[in-house]
Formats: C-alpha cells, sequence, structure tokens
C-alpha cells in the first residue's frame, strides 16, 4: 500500500468528487486495390519496427506471460448492468482493475486514473476491446459482442472490455449538471441557431473545470491508448491485439502511431476522420445520418411498418414538440431537437429499428416515453448508470481544436440545415459543446504508424457516426491499413456483416490479410 500526505489525500477527495476515480501517489468481393501488398507471415514479438519504407510482418499469435491483473467474479452485477437482451448464461464474466498515469499537462501529483476491465470468455489470448465514447462502456460492448462473434472466436480470444477513462466503471464524468444536459442536445432541426447549445456548454464547460480540475484535460484519445499499454503489460502480453469501434478504433489508431513495436493484431471498425476541420468531418457525419434515416424509411415502408412516412411522423412530432414540449420523470426535455437526437441514437444499431419505429409511431400520437429511452443513455441518471454526456464532451472536446464563435457556428447550423433537414442541426450542435474547452497545448506527432504491422480497417458505407468515406480517409494516411468496405447500414460492421465478421476472424485467429478494397455486399 502507498503512503499518502495529508495534503495529497486532500486533494484525492476533491478530485474523486470529480468521479474520475484518480489519486495522488508517492512516486466477399474485391473491389480495385489502392494499396501495395503486404506480407502474410509470422513476426517476432518485441523486434525493433524497421523502417517505414519495409512492410512489416503480421505478428504471431502469443499466449499471455503471467498477469499481474486479480480478476474477480462480477456475473451478477454485470447482467444487471446489462439492458435487454439477456446474456446467456454459458458466458463467463470477471472484472480487474489498472493504474495508469492521468498524465493531464497541469499534473504535478503523480496522478493515477483508476481503469475498470471486463474478460468475457475463457479464450487463451485477450483480445482488448474498445467501444465509441458516447456508446454503451467497454466492458458492456464486449460482453454483448461476445454473443454476435462465431463460437470458434472465442475459443482462440478472451475478450477484454475496457472502460475508457471518464465512462463505465473507470471513473464516469459526472460534472455536466442535469438542468443544462437536454439543452446541449435541443437544438431545434427547423429553425434558430445554436445560442442555447452554446449557453449550456459554457455552464457545462465552468462546471467541469470545478469538479475535473487537473483531469478535465486529461480525458482523451491519446492518453486513452497510454491506459491501453499499461492494460498491455498488466495483461502479460509483448504486443496488443485489439478491436475498436467508432472512435475506440482512434484510440487503437493513436495506439500505433505511440507504440507501434507492441501493435499486435488489430482491427479498426468505423474509424473517425482525422481532418483537423470539425465542421467539415460533421457534415459528412450529417449526410451519413441522413442517408441512413432514408435507410431506415426505406426498410419501415418494405415491412409494412405502423409509422407510415418517417419524414412526415418525425415532423409531426417536433412540430408538436415545439410547442408542447414533454419533461420526463427523468429529468431530460423532450423537445424538437432532443427527440431528433433519440431517433438519431437510434438509427445506429439496425437491430433496433423495429422498436424506433414503434417509438416514433408511438410518439406521432402523443406518448414520447420510449422514444426518450433512446436518449436516455446519454442525458439521465437511471438504474445507477450515470449520463454519458460528460464523458462524450470531455473527450471529444480535448480531442478537437476546433473553436468557433458564435456567428460561425449559427452559419454552420444554418448550412448543414439546408443540405440536411431532418439531422443537418442534431450533429451540428457538437460544434458549440467545445466553446468554454480548452484547447490541447501539448503537439502530438502526426497520424499514419509507420512501423505497425498490417491494420485492419473495416468501413461501412452508409453509417450515422464514422462514415465510410471518413473512414477511408483515416486508413489512407496508416501505410500498414487494409480496408475492407460493407456496403450496409449502420454504425459498425463487426458482428452484424457476416462477410466483415469473417474477415475479421480471418485476420484476428489465423493471420490471414484481406486484399485492400476487398467489398463486403448489404
Amino acid at each position: 500500500m502507498h503512503r499518502r500526505s495529508p495534503s495529497r489525500s486532500r486533494l484525492r477527495a476533491r478530485l474523486a468528487a470529480a468521479t474520475l476515480g484518480v489519486f495522488a501517489l508517492a512516486g466477399c468481393t474485391t473491389g480495385p486495390s489502392v494499396r501495395p501488398a503486404v506480407i502474410d507471415n509470422d513476426g517476432h514479438p518485441g523486434a525493433a519496427p524497421p523502417p517505414s519504407s519495409a512492410a512489416v510482418p503480421l505478428p504471431p499469435l502469443a499466449e499471455p506471460k503471467k498477469t499481474s491483473l486479480r480478476w474477480a467474479n462480477c456475473d451478477a452485477e454485470t447482467r444487471q448492468r446489462m439492458p435487454e437482451p439477456a446474456l446467456p448464461d454459458s458466458l463467463h464474466l470477471t472484472c480487474a482493475r489498472i493504474n495508469s498515469p492521468l498524465d493531464a499537462p497541469d499534473d504535478t501529483q503523480h496522478l493515477l486514473a483508476r481503469i475498470f476491465v471486463l474478460k468475457a470468455g475463457d479464450g487463451p489470448i485477450p483480445l482488448v476491446v474498445v467501444n465509441d465514447v458516447g456508446g454503451e462502456p467497454g466492458s458492456l460492448f464486449a460482453a454483448r459482442l461476445a454473443t454476435q462473434l462465431p463460437p470458434d472466436f472465442l475459443k482462440k480470444f478472451s475478450l477484454i472490455g475496457v472502460d475508457r477513462r471518464g465512462t463505465g466503471q473507470s471513473g464516469i464524468v459526472q460534472c455536466v449538471p442535469l438542468e443544462v444536459r437536454s439543452a446541449l442536445l435541443g437544438a431545434d432541426p427547423a429553425q434558430g441557431g445554436l445560442g442555447d447549445v452554446l449557453d449550456a456548454s459554457r455552464r457545462a464547460g465552468q462546471q467541469c473545470s470545478l469538479d475535473l480540475d487537473t483531469a478535465k484535460t486529461a480525458l482523451d484519445s491519446w492518453r486513452t491508448a497510454g491506459d491501453l499499454d499499461q492494460l498491455r503489460r498488466q495483461l502479460g502480453m509483448d504486443r496488443l491485439n485489439a478491436l475498436g469501434r467508432g472512435d475506440g478504433s482512434k484510440v487503437l489508431s493513436d495506439y500505433a502511431v505511440r507504440y507501434p513495436a507492441q501493435v499486435g493484431r488489430m482491427a479498426l471498425d468505423g474509424v473517425p476522420d482525422p481532418g483537423q476541420d470539425r465542421a467539415a468531418v460533421l457534415d459528412a457525419v450529417a449526410a451519413g445520418a441522413q442517408a441512413t434515416f432514408d435507410a431506415f424509411s426505406a426498410d419501415c415502408a418494405a415491412r409494412s411498418c405502423s409509422l407510415g412516412d418517417a419524414k412526415a411522423a418525425l415532423k409531426t412530432v417536433t412540430d408538436r414538440l415545439r410547442t408542447s414540449p414533454v419533461d420526463t420523470p427523468d429529468g431530460v426535455t423532450m423537445d424538437p431537437g432532443v427527440a431528433t437526437y433519440a431517433v438519431y441514437l437510434g438509427l445506429a444499431n439496425r437491430s433496433n429499428w423495429t422498436a424506433l419505429a414503434d417509438a416514433l409511431a408511438a410518439a406521432k400520437n402523443g406518448d414520447v416515453t420510449a422514444l426518450a429511452g433512446f436518449v436516455d443513455p446519454a442525458l439521465a441518471d437511471l438504474h445507477g448508470r450515470t449520463a454519458r454526456i460528460g464523458g462524450t464532451i470531455a473527450t471529444r472536446c480535448n480531442d478537437s481544436a476546433t473553436r468557433l464563435p458564435a456567428d460561425q457556428l449559427d452559419r454552420a447550423a444554418d448550412a448543414m440545415r439546408a443540405k440536411y433537414p431532418q439531422f443537418g442541426v442534431a450533429v451540428a450542435q457538437e460544434l458549440a459543446w467545445c466553446g468554454a474547452w480548452p484547447v490541447r497545448r501539448e503537439p502530438l506527432p502526426p497520424a499514419g504508424a509507420p512501423g505497425a504491422p498490417p491494420i485492419l480497417v473495416a468501413a461501412t458505407a452508409t453509417d450515422p457516426v464514422t462514415p465510410g468515406i471518413g473512414t477511408t480517409r483515416a486508413a489512407d494516411q496508416m501505410p500498414s491499413a487494409v480496408t475492407i468496405t460493407w456496403q450496409g447500414v449502420g454504425h459498425g460492421a463487426v458482428g452484424q456483416s457476416p462477410c466483415v465478421t469473417a474477415a475479421a476472424q480471418a485476420f484476428l485467429v489465423d493471420g490471414k490479410i484481406p486484399d485492400g478494397g476487398t467489398l463486403c455486399p448489404a
């Protein structure tokens, strides 16, 4: 046990109130290939990376050495945290925690972040799983993913889900006041600017500065990549084998830049666009959301669902809520903006489309309860789970350097509303979230990860969160990336597309590298 001075104990208490959990210590078909061929053979763990001009072989799989993690059964509590559908009784779940340096720019106290991890399954080789910061925590995502992957996958791997810093059980950020949360997602899709969102973001930023203190600027993808290397060491692995979805893939791409010699077999499922112009990046996200909504509408019509015309239904709902917003018992204000954002969140997972159509139909008839359920995880503190909005804003604002004045924010919202009537403003309002957030001071190395072995990148053609065009741009910056594209709809292809899932299994388990440019049918 480490000894602490009284002053450092007080500091720990103050930061614990911010819930980060840190403390002070002393001390398929094939399309045109656009990439050169890569070598498909075994490499040698721990070898120094060759010059960036050389092809690096895909490393072999190796079982871990002695782990320093203390795994404990967490079956019952995990199942209690999981919403439906329930996990099968045969899935074995254990949990542990690791300590990782906080690594904040102004940290002189050598603070640590406490990171929660969950192991799903009993395969001999750990495969670390990282999810979107705004999605369900990595621990729950890994448990759910274990039910979607082929059984042979879990004979080789156990899934190690990571609650990235500031989320889930890794000290979820709770600094955003309840009374401003709905306003952060409440920009009206049909009229007005982003002034109310900007005001709410300023209140949130001020409170987060008080609550998080030093930790405020330590919640980002770059430092989360450092947490993964701590996890790799404590797992007893020479190299990190990992799967990331959405901006969880950004964490893995940052890991490849920081630790190219420790990269094992990695699959990145929907990497965000790495462009520095956040407004341009979000424009593509809005286009993906609009295209996904069109696909949802067509699917609903094909099934003759009760919703009818989806665009007309959404307009009916937002028009009613514009004059008569509804405050739910969970503290969420269902106004036109929040209702639109609830639909946006529901579009990401195609398995939710039937429930989303039913919820939107009920809302058209005046009952917004089911529709609110899609946005509750972002805004409401329910059943022992804290709202995700704090960790989402903190991480995305620390990852982005874009800060726009009010007039430019309104112009961006107007432009995106004109192009994407349903979801342009719902996506554009993210630009206002960072108005009171400091910009990263320390420069980062350029993207690309020269010296890393082949990395599988899966893109989805119509994705409302990480559109395929952005994922392809991210892959283009990585010399060793091999891209496959699912011509389907939704967020995340692994576990959704049989073709992509099979390619990921062949890559991760068997070391088979697909042809760059491979296309998977919808």
